[in-house]
This record gives C-alpha cells, structure tokens and sequence, in this order.
C-alpha cells in the first residue's frame, strides 16, 4: 500500500482484448467489481469501448459508488484508441458530465497522444488545449438556468437554451484566458513547435 497522499491505485477494464473476442479478464463487470470492493479508482478509457460508446454516460453512474475515477481520454479510432485528442463532441460530452456534476475534484484526467505521424510536441499541445477548451465550454454553461428548467419540467426552454449555447462566443473567452495566462492565442503556438523542431528535434 502507498500513502493516497502520493499514489492513487486505479484497475482499466477493456472491452476488449487482443486476440480475443470472447474473453477478457479485465472486463467492465469484473474491475467495477473489484474497484468497488477495495475501495480503488476505476479507469474509464475512452478508446476500450465499442466506438459508438461513450465514456461520458458512464461517469455519473460511477460517482454515485466510487469516490473518485481515473479517465484515459484519448481519440478512439475504431477497436484501438491512444490518438491525439481533438475538441471532439465525445470529449466536450466527458467535460459536461464532470462539471454538470460538480465533479472536477474527483475525476482525475490522463491524456493520450500516440500519432507517430505528426509532432509529439504538438500532439501534446493540441490534446492538452483541447480538453481546457472542452472544460472552460462546460464551465461556461448557465448551469443554475438549465437546472431550473429541468426541475420545473420546461424541457423545451432547456433544449432551446442548450442549442443557443452551441453558438455563443465561447472562443473569445479561451483566447481571452489564454491571453491572461502569458500563453499563445490560437495558432500562436504552432510557431514555438516548429522552431523547437528545427533547432532540437531536427537533431535527434
């Protein structure tokens, strides 16, 4: 056992498994199982599921029986995952279900960029600004409002409200907070990645 303080254990199930259709030990049922029994974090990767599944459904299902959970956000790409995140409209849903969940202290985020075509740096940059963006778009949403109409039973004003979100200037504040953070505005960033390129990676 490590101190929590320092280490967090956490079990990944698959959906599947290489070379094998019918049986894989690390099954959802099994590691929820023992995720719940010895009080561990479960790992939700977002590339381990058939690809019209998300992991988004499942995270507020797991908070209400785990106190925290791990997620492997990656780009699945049919039965694999590990690529470069995008702002994608599965990873603004996973950002939804934590902050509609009031969940940012106990959903631990890992991210993955395995693309051997392109940058690593970039990967790397582009998968991170990505999921702040999908965050800062969840953080945006007048939540109180939407939760009002849910309550009250006005699902028309709640659909109407959450398709006007879909257009508002939600750019303008990343840029702005980009801006506040001494970080690049948009494409600012591609222009440090090259020039590390050409003056590191090209001599490796």
């Amino acid at each position: 056992k490590i101190d929590p303080q320092h280490n967090l254990d956490a079990v990944e199930p698959k959906l599947f498994g290489i070379g094998s259709e019918s049986y894989v030990a690390g099954s959802l049922e099994f590691y929820l199982a023992y995720a719940l029994s010895r009080k561990l974090l479960l790992t939700l990767d977002a590339g381990h599921y058939h690809p019209t599944e998300t992991i988004a459904d499942k995270i507020s299902s797991l908070l209400l029986y785990l106190d925290q959970i791990l997620l492997h956000v990656s780009r699945g790409v049919r039965w694999d995952s590990d690529h470069v995140v995008t702002f994608s409209d599965d990873l603004q849903a996973i950002a939804q279900e934590i902050v509609r969940h009031d969940a940012l202290q106990r959903v631990h985020i890992g991210l993955d960029y395995f693309d051997a075509s392109i940058n690593r740096l970039a990967a790397w940059v582009i998968g991170a600004r990505s999921t702040l963006k999908a965050l800062l778009l969840a953080l945006l949403e007048p939540l109180e409002m939407l939760k009002q109409y849910e309550a009250e039973g006005d699902y028309t004003s709640r659909l109407a409200l959450l398709e006007e979100l879909k257009s508002m200037p939600h750019s303008a504040v990343w840029d702005y907070y980009c801006q506040q953070r001494g970080v690049p505005v948009g494409m600012d960033f591609m222009g440090l990645i090259k020039e590390y390129e050409r003056s590191e990676l090209s001599k490796r």
